[in-house]
């Protein structure tokens, strides 16, 4: 379970805009802000997973030394330490050696890690802890914060179903506009073909008067 804070940095109003990924924002005078996400839980065999964990710290927190611990615990198992950031990356030996990438920032906020070309046996529960010191002049009070991240690692990728919706109301749309535009070209030819015979009927109807009433037929000119 996930749960999410996010803190302000003055002078920046907060942000508070879920996504995939770590989010900063620069503006002018305004400090960077740190939104908390929660990570993506599918992962497709054979790819790269990026574990996201993002821990934002209060103001009073920047000189705080942060330590991060990575576990795995598989179905109806017990967790085992796979990854651990303090001062320096070290990786423990498991079932993902040489597979676990740092993917976390320099300001310790981001601690991601990246599980690099998942099996479906790397499905299970993922946890990060993080632990910061803060050095004070008087004390070392510590902080501590876990986030649990279920992964499920699947053979394909499903089919998303908005893009599945997306896709039938484009085609719904282009039949509609086909159709539309059919009976209207249908519409405008009977139109014209109506206008064509009135003008051939009339002309033939002109056609039809004798020469001396022709004459008669003129339109007077007043003066």
């Amino acid at each position: 379970m996930l749960i999410d804070s996010w803190e302000e940095i003055q002078p920046c109003p907060l942000l508070k805009q879920p996504s995939s990924s770590y989010l900063f924002s620069q503006a002018g005078f305004c400090s960077a802000v740190c939104v908390e996400v929660p990570s993506e839980t599918e992962a497709v065999q054979g790819t790269h997973m990026k574990l996201l964990c993002i821990s934002c710290m209060k103001r009073e927190e920047v000189t705080a030394s942060t330590v991060v611990e990575w576990f795995y615990r598989p179905e109806g198992g017990k967790d085992e330490p796979i990854y651990e950031y303090r001062k320096t990356n070290h990786e423990f030996p498991s079932r993902f050696s040489g597979r676990l990438q740092w993917n976390g920032s320099k300001d310790m906020q981001d601690v991601s890690i990246t599980v690099l070309n998942v099996t479906l046996n790397d499905s299970g529960i993922y946890t990060c802890n993080i632990t910061r010191e803060f050095e004070f002049e008087i004390h070392r009070p510590l902080f501590t914060s876990s986030r649990l991240i279920h992964l499920t690692v699947v053979e394909e990728a499903g089919e998303d179903f908005t893009s599945v919706i997306s896709e039938i109301m484009m085609y719904i749309l282009l039949v509609f506009l086909t159709l539309w535009l059919l009976i209207e070209m249908v519409y405008c030819y009977r139109k014209v073909s109506k206008a064509e015979e009135a003008a051939q009927e009339n002309a033939t109807d002109y056609l039809a008067i004798p020469s001396e009433n022709k004459e008669n037929c003129a339109v007077p000119v007043e003066e």
